[in-house]
């Protein structure tokens, strides 16, 4: 089994406070100490592992899943760095602002501490292989349109992006706008929603399946090729974190492999 070594006082100087980030690292990393590992950055961090400190809710089990496809050889190993949201999770995770639901971005601080202080931090402490070919971002909900806008803003950095029911609706369809053209740089892009998911939690209704499938189609248009993209629909999936915890293998197989 891997370790998930968690960081309570990780500061952002961009955002102005401290977060907490979780870092999983695999077995090999232990038993291989020349090898170099490629990394998974990953939002709601408190969700993500089954650990004994994180959310007393269902979570990702994201740690659990990886060993498995790795010990079956479906997958080579990868950290994982999971970045905990805050009680202003709404905002942190909005690259603009969301006038139907008076949240104000924050996403643009965040977006920095990610890319400015948490990744060379990373990068200069752990064996990590670098290139946005061994480089991914995943989140849900909110969490999947910031790791989109990360792949997105920094290409550069981050090829590989998994939205698992992303919020591409908010700022009344922004991320279309926004993401008008293909980056040109080595990608592989995952997308998934519930066929028929949908959520009302800020004063209007989310229709995560609908929306998730319309920016799916938008990217194709951008001249993003099949072996660039990848969508699910699942029947009856719904917005929580068991159904992300049972897509998650899918998602990590097409995206990490």
């Amino acid at each position: 089994m891997g370790h998930v070594h968690i960081i309570r006082d990780f500061a952002s100087p961009q955002e102005g406070f401290s977060r907490t980030v979780r870092i999983y690292t695999p077995d090999a990393y232990d038993h291989e100490p020349h090898r170099r590992f490629p990394v998974l950055y990953m939002q709601d961090g408190q969700n993500v592992f089954a650990h004994p400190e994180s959310s007393i809710y269902d979570t990702w089990c994201a740690n659990t899943a990886l060993e498995h496809m790795v010990s079956e050889g479906r997958l080579e190993p990868w950290l994982i760095v999971a970045v905990d949201s805050t009680s202003n999770r709404l905002s942190e995770y909005s690259p603009w602002d969301e006038p139907r639901s008076h949240v104000q971005a924050r996403g643009g601080p965040y977006t920095r501490f990610v890319v400015e202080t948490l990744k060379p931090y990373i990068d200069s402490t752990y064996r990590t292989r670098q290139g946005p070919e061994w480089t991914a971002v995943m989140g849900s909900s909110l969490g999947g349109l910031i790791s989109l806008y990360l792949g997105w803003k920094h290409p550069e950095l981050f090829g590989r992006i998994g939205g698992l029911s992303p919020s591409v609706m908010w700022g009344w369809n922004r991320m279309f706008s926004e993401w008008s053209a293909h980056t040109r740089r080595w990608s592989r892009i995952y997308l998934d929603a519930g066929l028929h998911e949908t959520i009302d939690p800020v004063g209007y209704t989310m229709y995560y399946g609908e929306a998730t499938r319309d920016f799916f189609h938008h990217l194709k248009s951008l001249g993003y090729a099949d072996h660039e993209l990848f969508l699910v629909l699942e029947p009856g999936g719904l917005h929580h974190e068991k159904d992300w915890q049972r897509r998650l293998p899918l998602a990590m197989r097409w995206l990490l492999g």
